[in-house]
């Protein structure tokens, strides 16, 4: 018995988008659904039983950071990630191939690994200015690329204290082995969305490679194989026929799931995934990576995604920005001074049955740490529910309609 199962329950008619369940070791994940992120085994301002108190289904962490604080052998003495921080519920942990690109091309660079049009002009080789968002990553500071990719794996310099590490898919597995989580990710080489054909293809074979090394290095550990998944990595930038070879390679050997990594333009993101879904194995559970946005949620579940992690909803949280029906809000504008309404007013959260935009203006014009655990406990809470509200529209037939109706208001 696999310890990762998927089983279908509905399919939205004419397309690849399904309703579904996944069931680990540690519960099931009712599908469609947005993974909430917790980078270091935290989701960031919030405590475990508000994070379950707000809907979240599963928690993602990050290899990367866990193997250098507080390290990956801490956290199985502790009894494996969910027991370390508190939460008894399904678990993923990503493969430290992130970054592969954050702390390598991408790094001191304004270049993410969604695409704008007008970056695709760029030569791969240009400067750009330094993005300096430190919100969650203090290495961001540093404009020195921190990573470098060797056929064996990658070398990477600690943001923490400029040491040196190695990385490689066996070194991954074994971490993520002692993290423990309900699924694993095989280590990849996320690639710039500006980066030539020539470099795709490179990188993405060099993922299929790392890919079998993933999966042999986890069969091989019998005592984790029994009670771990692990997803592949789909790769191929932004070229239909890198995705499709991708696809079908990794089609080919025999994960528990499959992700889907970025390295696309917004403007045909839906048409990646849709490439990608339409054959990788119906059976298997498909997760994209780093996506948040409420119309590539909508698109993702169109197009195959069961799914979805990002950082999003409680990043913009500690930086201001709501969601609401009407768009996205930022709370520093003066005219929430003085309102004394909810952040939403059809919301059922923690912070809109307790608290006003008012006060929650109060608390950042305060540097009040409160403000930002309230608009966390909103964003997640939007996001996640938008979500479940697809998995019912799914099952009765209507997503088109709340797809169509949804995006109209929400970006008016």
């Amino acid at each position: 018995m696999p310890p990762i199962s998927f089983k279908i329950e509905k399919k939205i008619p004419n397309t690849l988008g399904r309703a579904g369940v996944v069931t680990t070791p540690h519960g099931i994940i009712n599908t469609p659904a947005f993974v909430t992120v917790g980078t270091k085994a935290t989701v960031k301002a919030l405590t475990m039983e508000q994070v379950k108190d707000l809907g979240a289904q599963v928690i993602l962490a990050n290899t990367y950071h866990l193997y250098l604080e507080p390290g990956d052998e801490l956290v199985c003495d502790s009894g494996g990630l969910g027991k370390f921080m508190n939460w008894n519920g399904p678990t993923m942990t990503d493969s430290g191939g992130f970054q592969v690109f954050s702390l390598g091309e991408a790094f001191g660079k304004n270049i993410t690994k969604i695409a704008k049009g007008e970056q695709l002009v760029v030569n791969n080789g240009r400067s750009f200015p330094d993005a300096r968002d430190t919100a969650d990553d203090p290495s961001l500071l540093i404009t020195k690329k921190l990573a470098t990719i060797d056929e064996d794996g990658v070398t990477f310099k600690s943001y923490r204290d400029g040491s040196t590490h190695r990385f490689t898919p066996e070194r991954s597995m074994e971490i993520q082995h002692n993290l423990g989580a309900d699924s694993m990710v095989a280590f990849d080489e996320c690639t710039s969305p500006i980066a030539p054909y020539e470099y795709q293809k490179e990188a993405m074979d060099r993922t299929h490679r790392w890919a079998q090394r993933s999966l042999d290095a986890h069969i091989k550990n019998k005592i984790a194989s029994a009670k771990q998944g692990l997803y592949g990595v789909v790769q191929g930038g932004r070229y239909q026929n890198l995705r499709e070879e991708s696809a079908r390679v990794l089609s080919g050997m025999n994960f528990d799931g499959y992700c889907i990594g970025g390295s696309f333009t917004k403007e045909d993101m839906d048409a990646a995934v849709s490439w990608v879904c339409s054959i990788l194995p119906e059976e298997k559970p498909r997760h994209l990576l780093g996506i948040g946005e409420p119309s590539d949620l909508f698109g993702g579940v169109e197009n195959g995604i069961d799914t979805f992690d990002c950082v999003a909803p409680t990043r913009i949280g500690r930086n201001g920005a709501f969601y609401t029906i009407d768009g996205r809000k930022n709370i520093f504008n003066s005219q929430f001074v003085r309102d004394f309404t909810p952040l939403e007013v059809r919301c059922d959260c923690y912070t809109c049955k307790s608290y006003t935009r008012a006060y929650i203006a109060h608390l950042f014009r305060s540097t009040e740490m409160l403000g930002a655990t309230l608009l966390s406990i909103h964003n997640l809470y939007f996001i996640i529910h938008l979500v479940d509200r697809m998995r019912v529209a799914i099952i009765n037939d209507s997503f088109l309609t709340l797809k169509a109706d949804f995006l109209k208001q929400y970006y008016r």
